[in-house]
């Protein structure tokens, strides 16, 4: 019955594709991994298999691979995506040795990846537990290890027909679950899962301590600040951006704004400068060391910068919490800076905890908006309570990445 899924899956893509790009690049990247695997894998390579669904799981992984590279070079790094959004902006990053999509999981599709590839173990990054590559694994001897994995009650997994059909057993290939939480660890227990489960919080904390560590200055960002302030919209969505637009134009101009929309198609950038009518707004792309100091408003319109240029703001928005979720808090957290998100977080850790410790402020409309983001930056002491809460909150959750490190690799000898 899932074989059977899969193939309509594909069916699907392939009839999407003659219509959606989207689509048509998930399509040809599946069918290119193939020609890809098959052209640059090395024989009798020593290779570690990561897979990410997408961008963001990517991050959550990347502070393992860094690792592993510094650590153990004798291993070569494979690293897998389902999505085009995750592909699309890291298929040529250099800490992997071959990046590609992962063929969808059909036993056919399976078997030829094993014959291409033999990898000595296999980190999943947080979800995407496939049935058929994940049964490959276990035929040969692979190691699977779950990595910043978090369960909930409503996951198939744990509803009465993901039982009935036997789903449940997937879990069973699993070498071990580094969660984030107790509830995870919890639920696997039903499932009988006790010994192999280890509570790690999330690898994200140290992808982000890392980046801010290592980040570099980014002049043309730093000249637009400069001794302004300036309020940063990260993954922006139209619902979050109808309610910042309009507080922004009512500032003085003593308040600058840094849009970092989620979609940076040409319809979407028309659609924000629109609405900012009488500012002067300033594409990234189009920003210069003449032009950029006296812009009031910048437009992030490339990818791959929103997690530096936090740093240049005061106070923040972290969009999606309108839609279908909220994207990376704590990408600006690190930074210190007090987080405004959209009600759609409840399936979020980190946004729950800092909601408690008052470092993130939920918002449901424009009112409460305004009166939250001028309350934060008119009283110094409000904040400064939630911007130090978000730095002791990404501080004491770091760590992960150490602890599984040490589990897995501290047998792992050079051949």
């Amino acid at each position: 019955m899932y074989s059977i899924a899969i193939y309509l899956y594909m069916l699907a893509v392939g009839i999407a594709a003659l219509f959606n790009t989207r689509a048509r690049k998930l399509a040809l990247g599946h069918q290119y991994a193939f020609v890809r695997l098959k052209r640059m894998v090395e024989k009798d390579a020593r290779y570690i298999w990561f897979h990410a669904a997408s961008l963001g799981e990517f991050e959550q992984g990347r502070p393992l691979m860094e690792r592993l590279r510094r650590e153990h070079p004798e291993f070569k790094i494979l690293l897998t995506f389902f999505s085009p959004s995750g592909y699309e902006v890291r298929k040529n990053w250099e800490g992997a040795d071959i990046v590609c999509y992962l063929p969808l999981d059909t036993p056919v599709n399976v078997r030829l990846f094993f014959h291409y590839i033999k990898p000595e173990m296999l980190f999943l990054i947080k979800y995407e537990f496939w049935q058929n590559y994940l049964k490959g694994c276990r035929k040969r001897g692979i190691p699977v290890y779950s990595v910043s994995s978090i369960f909930r009650t409503n996951q198939v997994f744990f509803r009465w027909y993901g039982r009935l059909a036997g789903y449940t057993k997937v879990l069973n290939t699993i070498t071990h679950f580094f969660v984030q939480n107790q509830q995870s660890q919890e639920l696997l227990a039903t499932l009988g899962h006790t010994e192999n489960v280890t509570i790690v919080g999330d690898t994200r904390f140290d992808r982000v301590l890392d980046i801010r560590n290592a980040a570099k200055p980014l002049p043309l960002v730093e000249k637009f600040a400069g001794v302004y302030n300036v309020f940063v919209a990260g993954s922006s969505w139209p619902p979050d951006e109808a309610l910042f637009i309009p507080w922004f134009l009512s500032k003085g101009n003593d308040l600058k704004l840094i849009i970092a929309p989620h979609m940076i198609g040409e319809d979407h950038l028309l659609d924000i400068e629109n609405h900012l009518t009488g500012r002067r707004v300033l594409r990234y792309s189009q920003a210069n060391e003449s032009n950029v100091a006296s812009a009031d408003v910048l437009i992030i319109d490339c990818f791959g910068l929103l997690s530096s240029i936090y740093r240049y703001g005061q106070l923040a928005l972290v969009g999606g919490g309108f839609g279908a979720g909220i994207h990376n808090i704590p990408e600006a957290a690190v930074y210190g800076l007090p987080v405004l998100i959209g009600p759609n977080n409840h399936n979020f850790r980190e946004a729950r905890y800092l909601l408690e410790a008052g470092a993130c402020f939920e918002i449901h409309d424009a009112t409460e908006f305004c009166r939250v983001a001028d309350h934060l930056l008119s009283d110094a002491e409000a904040y400064n309570r939630a911007a130090t809460a978000a730095n002791e909150y990404i501080s004491n959750n770091s760590g992960a990445t150490d602890i599984i490190f040490k589990k897995v690799f501290s047998s792992v000898h050079s051949a």
